[in-house]
């Protein structure tokens, strides 16, 4: 759960390669799209790691400039130091030349008052709100919720002996619990689902969508402030600090965001590596601890969120042995780093395909202030897991319908999950009357 904004399709730049790696010899920088970036990632990383270092000059959609932190340890020193690197767009020294129908701009964002575009002191007042809200959320509570919806959306396709477990399963689940968790009743979740589905097109209906967005979760606020109830929001409203209804709005609409696409890429990752490695096969019969296994090998090899933007450098400063300047974007490379050779040398060998084992210094939910909060961390384990758990139960048999080098990935630099997971299995009937 770590970034707020649906995936951004990817759109050339006038610079970007036709074809091969993007990273060319004497090229001044990395333009961030072309098909590499979703096929062979980690080799574009080790291509930039060879010819850059740690620190990449890379080129934006349009032709904007950035730094792609790709090292381990510059990453950490980013993400540690919220003073010189603060996630403050409000900073960046390129806003004179972006224009409003910029394909990255929803991702990117503007200066506005919620948790995830704020800065210093306010981005601490509104992540203790946000914080002690989701804290109160049981974790057994929560997997009652995970067990009851993943069974709903089982049953409506567990008689066909067909799916795609993208679309079918792993992209509904986690906003339909995130709507129940929020206080949304589950009539709505389904609308929620919907808005989610057209902001992540990131085509002409995403701004519209942003809107209808916006006016679910202000019908949500207006709701729980008259009828409180065992909710986020209804916890969020009894905080004793003081907030508009702005902020509160766009608190749940990030709470939710960020939620949505980066657990369901984790758990899509996660089915797509079970069904398609012999290491993790076993988690189909029934292994649950190699469930968590391989989900965090995902988390290692395969994160739900590629890069992220981003911070911008407060003044003038050095990183990797780039000369950064005040207002520059920075990019946290958070799946470059987590293939960094130095962190890989000195992790435990014990298990996973990439020695990973139970290791969990990944970067995935990135670090520092900035990070993912801890609660919601857990809670997007809970629901992956939960739901996982729920769909093997109920489907042992599970196999790819197509062949594993048929499968497509989400066309994108920046988050990393599949288009479709076609499954095919032994039809079983429903556990009940879900319609």
């Amino acid at each position: 759960m770590t970034t707020p904004a649906s995936a951004v399709p990817e759109r050339s730049s006038a610079s970007a390669s036709g074809g091969g790696c993007p990273v060319r010899a004497g090229a001044s920088a990395v333009p961030l799209s072309g098909p590499e970036f979703h096929t062979e990632p980690h080799v574009v990383y080790r291509a930039m790691r060879s010819e850059y270092g740690p620190v990449v000059p890379v080129e934006l959609p349009g032709g904007f400039p950035a730094w792609l932190v790709i090292g381990y340890r510059e990453l950490h020193q980013v993400t540690t130091d919220g003073e010189l690197f603060p996630r403050d767009v409000g900073l960046w020294n390129q806003w004179e030349h972006i224009p409003e129908d910029w394909p990255l701009l929803p991702m990117v964002g503007r200066p506005m008052p919620s948790i995830y575009f704020t800065a210093g002191a306010e981005h601490r007042r509104h992540a203790a709100m946000v914080g002690e809200a989701l804290e109160e959320v049981e974790p057994f509570e929560l997997r009652g919720h995970c067990e009851q919806l993943a069974d709903r959306l089982a049953d409506r396709f567990c008689e066909r002996g067909t799916a795609d477990l993208i679309a079918d399963f792993a992209v509904p689940l986690p906003v339909l619990v995130l709507a129940r968790l929020i206080g949304f009743p589950d009539e709505d979740g389904a609308r929620i689902a919907e808005v989610l589905r057209d902001l992540a097109d990131g085509g002409p209906g995403a701004q519209e969508a942003h809107q209808r967005f916006g006016e679910h979760m202000q019908q949500l606020l207006a709701a729980r402030r008259a009828v409180p109830g065992n909710d986020v929001t209804s916890r969020m409203l009894a905080y004793s600090g003081e907030f508009t209804d702005e902020e509160y709005v766009l608190d749940l609409m990030a709470i939710t965001a960020a939620g949505h696409l980066t657990t369901a890429d984790w758990i899509g990752n996660s089915l797509r590596l079970m069904l398609t490695d012999d290491q993790f096969a076993v988690a189909l019969s029934g292994g649950r601890h190699s469930v968590a296994e391989a989900m965090n090998e995902v988390l290692w090899e395969e994160g739900p969120t590629q890069i992220l933007a981003g911070r911008w450098a407060a003044r003038d400063t050095r990183l990797g042995g780039r000369s950064i300047r005040a207002g520059d974007m920075v990019l946290l490379g958070l799946g470059a780093a987590n293939a960094d050779p130095y962190i890989r040398q000195h992790l435990s060998t014990s298990a996973g395909t990439s020695g990973q084992g139970g290791n969990s210094a990944h970067l995935a939910f990135s670090h520092g202030e900035y990070r993912c909060p801890f609660p919601a961390q857990e809670i997007a384990e809970i629901i992956a897991r939960t739901g996982i758990e729920v769909l093997l139960d109920r489907l042992p048999d599970l196999e790819l319908s197509v062949s594993a080098q048929a499968l497509v990935r989400r066309q994108s630099a920046f988050l990393r999950g599949m288009t479709a997971l076609p499954v095919r299995f032994t039809p079983v009937r429903p556990t009940g009357d879900f319609s």
